[in-house]
């Protein structure tokens, strides 16, 4: 069954379409203040070895080495650090207190390593979110950051060095991705044991709620569906139940570590029987990976009337999100307890973007795109960019881009990434040059 969206055919939608004019590339192995090593490439334009201003690019999991920004910047003799985080491809481990120290390595390493004087940090989808909270605990002091992850884990973020960057631009972000997950995890789910128990009077995709069914595979024939007010109200407030509930299961998992670890550093413990001994470290040293079923159900996928845009049926993953929401492609389907709370929990999550933006007085470029089929204008772009506390910021809509300014399916070249570099480059050289 091809449930994935054509986006993802023709491989990341997120990568440049060619390369820069002139350019010196270098592979790096960064290594954060926790001593975690992450790669990135640095782009060096040829016609400005020693640029003062230059960007970091990075995505808590996605590989943005190749991202669609960097050829124009260099070009313009920006230098680009594309980065991948520690975790790249793969979140299941992700804790945001940890990823924004390799946020905080790239920055470092532009303004220790090469002068430059300016970093900007580009944040596209989940970047940005990531960057908003890098800024927000960067602007703090030593000792004003925070000091526990939500699963109660010490950071090392009041012992890191975190130098704010001197601009951001902000490009299809979202909230953050605990933040999406509030708005598409699936709470008609029963039991998470059980994915299949299904409550009806809260499933947006059964007909008796408003849904309407597509009979293609494909999706080709949808048609939006319509759901009332009420329903809505009722969906959303279960979803954060569900929220809470997987965040119940979480914290008793990491407690049930945290006894083993009490029983371990108890006097009496040299005294337990072999077996009880071994038990108890086991129990200690156990990570479990919980699998979050069914996390494609956002009223906006098939309904378009609340949040009104450009945008197609579905979601950015899929035309059939009815379907796709029982498979494993998606949004937060496996994560640790601790990543959990840190990353995909939108109750217990540090990065919020709603918190962090009113803490961020750096110049700022918001740029929404109107045909995203992930985040709605009235529910996230504007709310975003009215919490940005800088003067200096600026919104722009592209009407008809996609989520990644990717071209139709099959075209080489991607006229929207174009025409935002024509709006970011200028906007960066005006105000820390080249």
């Amino acid at each position: 069954m091809q449930l994935i969206s054509k986006t993802y055919w023709g491989g990341a939608p997120m990568n440049m379409r060619r390369l820069p004019d002139a350019f010196e590339l270098e592979s790096l192995i960064l290594r954060a203040s926790d001593f975690r090593e992450h790669r990135a490439l640095f782009w060096l334009p040829k016609k400005n070895p020693k640029p003062n201003t230059g960007i970091v690019v990075m995505h808590p999991r996605a590989d943005f080495t190749h991202h669609y920004v960097i050829p124009r910047l260099v070009d313009a003799g920006i230098a680009c650090l594309g980065a991948n985080s520690r975790n790249p491809n793969n979140d299941v481990t992700t804790t945001h207190e940890e990823v924004i120290l390799d946020v905080a390595s790239c920055v470092s390493y532009l303004k220790n390593a090469r002068g430059v004087k300016n970093v900007v940090l580009i944040g596209n989808s989940g970047g940005g979110a990531l960057n908003g909270f890098f800024q927000s605990q960067a602007k703090k002091p030593k000792g004003q950051r925070l000091a526990k992850t939500p699963g109660g884990r010490r950071t090392n973020l009041n012992e890191a060095e975190m130098i704010p960057a001197d601009g951001m631009i902000y490009i299809s972000t979202h909230k953050g991705e605990g933040l999406i997950m509030n708005e598409i995890i699936d709470p008609s789910l029963v039991d998470e044991g059980h994915p299949h128990l299904t409550d009806p009077v809260l499933d947006m995709y059964d007909e008796r709620n408003g849904f309407k069914m597509p009979s293609k595979i494909d999706g080709s024939d949808a048609q939006w569906s319509r759901y009332a007010a009420d329903f809505v109200k009722r969906f959303r407030a279960a979803q954060i139940e569900r929220v809470k509930r997987i965040d119940a299961i979480a914290r008793a998992m990491i407690e049930e570590n945290a006894r083993a670890e009490q029983l371990h550093n108890d006097p009496e413990f040299a005294k337990l029987p072999p077996d009880r001994q071994r038990d108890v470290l086991r129990r200690e040293a156990f990570e479990p990976v919980m699998t979050i079923y069914r996390t494609m159900a956002n009223p906006h996928y098939v309904d378009n009337h609340m949040d009104p845009s450009a945008r197609d049926y579905g979601s950015i993953f899929s035309p059939r999100p009815d379907l796709m929401n029982w498979k494993f492609f998606g949004f937060g389907r496996s994560a640790t307890p601790h990543a959990w709370l840190s990353t995909w929990s939108g109750v217990s999550s540090h990065a919020n973007q709603l918190h962090d933006l009113p803490q961020i007085t750096e110049p700022s470029l918001f740029i929404n795109a109107g045909k995203d089929q992930e985040i709605f204008p009235l529910t996230d772009a504007v709310p975003m960019f009215q919490a940005i506390a800088a003067k200096d910021k600026t919104y722009v809509d592209f009407p008809n881009a996609r989520h990644y300014f990717e071209p139709e399916f099959g075209k080489r070249e991607a006229p929207d990434v174009e025409k935002v570099m024509d709006l970011v480059v200028p906007w960066i050289l005006e105000r820390f040059g080249a």
